[in-house]
């Protein structure tokens, strides 16, 4: 679903992402762990069509990024560590109006039902987003991606400046997501997370993916150490 072939991205003599290669499952949970500069969103970016590579390429879905950047931004959805939305709407109307940016026009009862999944309490549906804590937030971003039917998901600090029980709700959402089929890119500093909702995790350093750990196969205190030790 998500693959990088050989990905650089050179900012003058600066190096940044340094022959990336990787390649994202259907369904597939893939954490990205380093240090800020590391390479992370950098990745990210140029999976959203943001960035242009140096050179590489970058696909969802077997098509290209690099050659048909707008074609790809129908199967993605992108949560920033903090969600973009209007203020003075409401959830609801928040969805129907990025769903709709996506081509999907829903009713009213369509729409609390996705905000509803995306863990999102029914009596916040109908008030303004500038009321909201950043969890709840989240969740509205969470329900945009199912709104506009995702196949992957790209995802830069999402459980940053949240509290614990908020950060596990959102991992649980990640793993219903995941099993429905849905491909998820996480660029994150939170190792816990990382081992609790992925499949695979990988540890970059100065542009380069210098591990690639089958999260089953280790425990949060060996990942802590193997991070420590390689950054």
């Amino acid at each position: 679903m998500l693959i990088a072939n050989n990905l650089t991205k050179k900012y003058g003599e600066k190096i940044a992402l340094n022959n990336l290669n990787l390649h994202i499952q259907t369904g597939e949970v893939f954490a990205l762990l380093g240090q800020n500069g590391a390479g992370k969103t950098t990745t990210i970016n140029c999976f959203l069509g943001f960035i242009k590579p140096t050179s590489g390429d970058v696909s969802i879905n077997g098509v290209s990024v690099v050659e048909s950047s707008s074609d790809t931004k129908r199967y993605i959805a992108y949560i920033p560590e903090t969600v973009m939305l209007y203020p003075n709407l409401t959830g609801v109307e928040n969805l129907a109006f990025f769903s709709s940016l996506a081509g999907f026009k829903y009713s009213k009862e369509e729409l609390s039902s996705f905000l509803t999944k995306a863990g999102l309490q029914e009596s916040a549906h109908h008030q303004s987003i500038k009321s909201y804590s950043k969890g709840m937030r989240q969740k509205v971003g969470i329900a945009i991606a199912v709104a506009k039917k995702a196949m992957a998901l790209l995802l830069d600090e999402p459980t940053s400046g949240l509290d614990p029980k908020a950060s596990n709700e959102f991992s649980e959402i990640l793993k219903e997501l995941s099993i429905n089929g849905t491909s998820i890119l996480m660029a994150t500093h939170d190792i816990f997370r990382a081992k609790e909702v992925a499949h695979r995790i990988g540890i970059m350093k100065e542009g380069n993916l210098v591990s690639v750990i089958e999260a089953k196969n280790i425990s949060a205190n060996e990942l802590e150490q193997l991070y420590l030790q390689t950054v």
